[in-house]
């Protein structure tokens, strides 16, 4: 009898023709190893997947390896965990120190959700309803977590072996190399992760990988190019300036982790070279107790920080403090700002404008035409910020219909997401280039055409998988199937119906700072770069505090 040979196989079950839900299930070895397990964002029907049964077994998984803290690649780990996953979370420290701040947040918004419908279906009598996860779901998921840093090999287990490099697009983003030994045969598997642009204020480019047998590769934006970084910062101002001229308020809907600390340095350069006296100064308003913490965990982490960043830290000047700057922590503050009719920056969460704070700041300022509604990230199908791009002229919130006055700018080139020469040139560097190409993390119309511009330039096949999408790689040809349970109708595997999460999507989110005092695991895999890069952090913590 022939022994069978044992194919790796590659599950495609988020972020594949869409751009939120980053979930891949590698299998080899006899074990199973996730990437990523990101929150499916953008309308209902984005929504209604997240609450979706996973098309695996979470206690059958072995280890999940997380890109970065963004909640679109690690929103769903409670949720794993509270069904069963009890293997390795391997992660940068930088992305570990993010993780707790975000999936705290997003579990008191689960919580908060649930309860402020709850109260409706009591008073008519319908079945409550319980949250995706809960606080105490996501505290759990903690103790799963092992921290990691850069340009280290990481010996798995005999099967995988993983290395991280910087990606570039927030701090900790990781490029994902994955060395797979299985019928003594050596694959090495790399995932992109998403990758940052070439010119960021704070953080460094992505690294450039030497080289690969198997490519999953981001595609954002593979149909559109970024404007000048530089130019983009001059608009920044002059959105500013202009609408403050005619007494109104830029209202900023961005991501509370990356995109908010580029525009505090941002606006940290531009009012420091300007030297402006202090009546003069726009206020800025950070609307957001989950980006303050985040702002921290950057200062935290300041060894990632580009070379010009760290020079200007050394300078004594603190990127991340300003005169007229002001994080907003309690509700009461947040609601004393739309109170008021004076010229001011509101930066808040959500970045695309579903959730959180920022929808009562759009309540409030949308129907004005003397104000400026400024989106600076990526917005996704069916998200209220993608609506509003698109030319809507309502939108409903929190209850009521409120019209659209308001100027409506993006500046495409704050984005922290490679354009398409980006991925482009990334790519490019590649020395050995991959022999098998899939395009993740994009929507059909973006990818098709990076499937061209990759076929013209390098005379490389790139594939776009489907979906729920099974890769068996090995032997003469690879064999591609979909996997039957996924994909099915959702409505059968949900407690709640189409309606009932268009009401919990309207629900007002409380932003609570909660501190379960939970230590994460750590691993001493290397004491020594651990402790210099220890002391390096607390040297620029030292720097920052006196420059405060």
């Amino acid at each position: 009898m022939n022994k069978e040979v044992k194919k790796l196989k590659i599950k495609f079950y988020g972020a594949t023709r869409q751009v939120t839900g980053s979930n891949y299930l590698i299998e080899a070895g006899g074990k199973k190893l996730l990437l990523d397990c990101g929150m499916f964002q953008g309308g209902k029907e984005e929504d209604l997947l997240n609450f979706a049964d996973f098309p695996y077994n979470p206690a059958d998984i072995d280890y999940l390896i997380v890109s970065h803290a963004h909640i679109d690649h690690i929103g769903r780990i409670p949720k794993l965990v509270k069904e069963g996953f009890s293997g390795r979370i391997l992660a940068t420290k930088a992305t570990v120190d993010l993780a707790r701040i975000m999936l705290e947040d997003s579990a008191h918004i689960q919580e908060s959700d649930v309860e402020w419908e709850n109260q409706k279906r009591k008073r008519a009598g319908k079945k409550l309803l319980e949250p995706l996860y809960t606080l105490a779901d996501a505290s759990r998921s903690f103790s799963y977590f092992e921290e990691y840093y850069y340009d280290h090999y990481i010996e798995i287990d005999e099967t995988f072996t993983l290395r991280f490099l910087d990606a570039g697009h927030i701090i900790g983003s990781a490029i994902v190399e994955l060395w797979i030994k299985e019928n003594d045969k050596n694959t090495k598997l790399v995932f992109s992760g998403d990758l940052g642009v070439d010119e960021k204020a704070l953080i460094n480019k992505p690294q450039v990988v030497e080289a690969a047998d198997i490519l999953l590769m981001e595609s954002t934006y593979g149909n559109r190019l970024h404007e000048p970084y530089e130019e983009s910062e001059h608009k920044l101002i002059d959105i500013i300036e202009r609408t403050a001229a005619r007494g109104g308020s830029v209202i900023i809907p961005s991501f509370a982790v990356g995109r908010t600390q580029e525009l505090i340095y941002q606006l940290n350069n531009y009012y420091d070279k300007k030297g402006f006296e202090e009546y003069k100064r726009v206020p800025v308003y950070v609307d957001s107790p989950m980006a303050y913490e985040a702002t921290e965990a950057y200062q935290k982490n300041s060894d990632l920080f580009n070379e010009k960043t760290r020079e200007q830290i050394l300078g004594g000047d603190n990127p991340f403090s300003f005169p007229n700057l002001r994080f907003v922590k309690t509700v009461e503050e947040s609601k004393s700002l739309n109170k008021s009719s004076f010229p001011k920056v509101i930066i808040s969460a959500s970045g695309m404008a579903d959730a959180g704070r920022i929808r009562h700041h759009l309540k409030h300022h949308l129907w004005d035409p003397k104000n400026t509604i400024l989106f600076v990230g990526y917005q996704a199908n069916g998200s209220t910020g993608r609506k509003i791009l698109d030319g809507a002229k309502e939108i409903r919130l929190l209850g009521e219909v409120i019209k659209i006055r308001a100027e409506i700018e993006e500046l495409q080139g704050l984005s922290a997401h490679a354009d398409k020469n980006m991925l482009l040139n990334w790519l490019g560097a590649i020395k050995s280039k991959p022999k098998k190409l899939y395009l993740v993390h994009g929507e059909l119309d973006a990818q098709e055409n990076m499937q061209k511009e990759i076929k013209q330039r390098f005379n490389l096949n790139a594939e776009i998988p489907k979906p729920g999408e099974i890769v068996e790689i090995g032997g003469k040809t690879d064999k591609i199937s979909i996997d039957e349970d996924y994909g099915v109708d959702l409505k059968e595997n949900l407690d709640k119906s189409l309606e009932e999460v268009l009401e919990l999507m309207e629900a007002y989110q409380k932003q609570d700072d909660k501190d379960f005092g939970k230590d994460f695991i750590k691993k001493n895999y290397s004491d020594y770069s651990e402790a210099l890069l220890d002391i390096k952090n607390r040297l620029m913590e030292l720097i920052l505090m006196e420059n405060k």
